[in-house]
């Protein structure tokens, strides 16, 4: 029996075994020990579906919606009784309930699917054709997708169609969004994904003809602070934060290299695969996320040395080829957050205030650092994996006519 695998007091199995649905629970946790999630996993997912057919008041699975174990886990959250699991916090944690319990309904194909939002179809063939046409990024194609869909989804409830919006319908609603504060910049972002949504809503039929030539993309105030990253003096103080052997700061440390010497994506760090390092060469490829295409980069001493500590004391041994693998089983590639998280944590430690939190603002630290040694902007934007120069004109805070150029930019300075 799972129960007797997951648990040592008998009580506790006992309570586990005599309430209801007890076959589906064990199939469910059995699931979770073959794909090799951990004890302190499977202790919390044992308690959760427990408590969630308790309240619920379930005696045969049934199909349920999302909101029904919403309101579960506030019950849950207030209760206090005597078969509360000690190893959780004192006042619960209604976000952990819903996640375990959704994924065993979930399992057992009894989890109710939310409605697709309103043309949910349109935003969807919208983003496939940005990465299978015009070969954008996934990220920057479902971010375009997302824009288009925040718009239709409110022009459905203010009663509205794609067959009669108009360029006042837009207009509304960029009143509504900067009611909502929503920054200059983002109302930019806005009327450019709107902008080329209605191009390809054109194309296919969907609305008016040239309502996308309407659309005017607001100019951004020249006083509101441009996107920037790090000094070379923080990206040296943020290094030293990974020093030591804890497992998180070996990992942290490789990947804040990347980000910081070579100026990579976060998607190409994620994409970045076992095979991708030749260490007798001491070469690495990455797979760009614009555009398409690989890049090869000489493996900087620092660099290699933090990846290979990674690799033979961190890493788990698993089948998974990824190099950089999540923090909890069952292992796979990194998630965006993940990176996100290691970066700005440490970035809010120093007291770093940026316009970008995230590894964002390393690249940008990186195409400084080339700038300020004298790196032309064509050989930043090669080195970045830019098609042209226009995208690394941000980075220029001097005369571009007065750049000196200079051999090479030295990866040195770290230590």
């Amino acid at each position: 029996m799972i129960f007797e695998q997951v648990y040592k007091s008998s009580k506790i199995i006992e309570k586990h075994c005599c309430a209801p649905l007890c076959a589906e629970r064990e199939q469910y946790l059995r699931h979770m020990l073959e794909e090799a999630y951990s004890h302190r996993t499977l202790t919390s997912a044992a308690s959760y579906m427990l408590h969630a057919i308790q309240i619920l008041g379930l005696h045969e699975l049934r199909v349920v919606h999302k909101q029904e174990i919403e309101k579960a886990a506030e019950v849950w959250a207030e209760y206090r009784g005597p078969f509360r699991d000690p190893g959780h916090s004192q006042y619960g944690s209604p976000r952990s309930f819903i996640k375990y319990v959704c994924a065993w309904f979930r399992f057992n194909g009894k989890l109710a699917l939310s409605p697709a939002p309103p043309f949910h179809e349109q935003t969807h063939a919208f983003s496939d054709a940005l990465r299978s046409t015009y070969g954008l990024a996934t990220v920057t194609a479902r971010g375009y997708s997302n824009r288009a869909q925040g718009f239709l989804t409110w022009l459905a409830a203010q009663g509205g169609n794609m067959e009669t919006v108009s360029l006042a319908d837009i207009d509304k609603f960029v009143v509504a969004k900067r009611a909502e504060g929503c920054r200059p910049r983002g109302i930019a972002n806005e009327c450019k994904a709107l902008r080329s949504f209605f191009r390809f809503a054109e194309m296919r039929g969907w609305c008016v003809p040239n309502l996308a030539l309407t659309i005017r993309i607001p100019r951004i105030p020249k006083n509101e602070p441009r996107p920037t990253g790090p000094t070379w003096t923080q990206v040296r103080q943020l290094l030293r934060l990974t020093e030591g052997n804890d497992p998180e700061h070996i990992r942290a440390r490789a990947l804040l290299l990347l980000f910081t010497i070579y100026g990579l994506r976060a998607s190409e760090v994620i994409n970045l695969r076992l095979e991708d390092f030749d260490w007798q060469s001491e070469v690495f490829t990455i797979r760009r996320a614009k555009h398409g295409g690989t890049q090869q980069y000489p493996i900087q001493y620092e660099v290699g040395e933090a990846i290979l500590k990674y690799l033979r004391y961190v890493r788990p041994r698993v089948d998974d080829r990824h190099v950089f693998l999540g923090e909890r089983r069952p292992w796979g590639p990194l998630q965006h957050t993940t990176l996100w998280r290691t970066v700005s944590k440490r970035l809010r430690a120093l007291g770093i205030e940026l316009r970008h939190q995230g590894p964002h603002a390393l690249r940008h630290a990186c195409a400084t650092r080339l700038l300020q040694k004298g790196s032309s902007l064509k050989e930043i934007a090669d080195f970045l994996g830019h098609r042209n120069t226009k995208s690394v004109g941000i980075y220029a805070k001097c005369d571009i006519a007065a750049l000196r150029k200079v051999a090479a930019f030295r990866l040195g300075g770290l230590r």
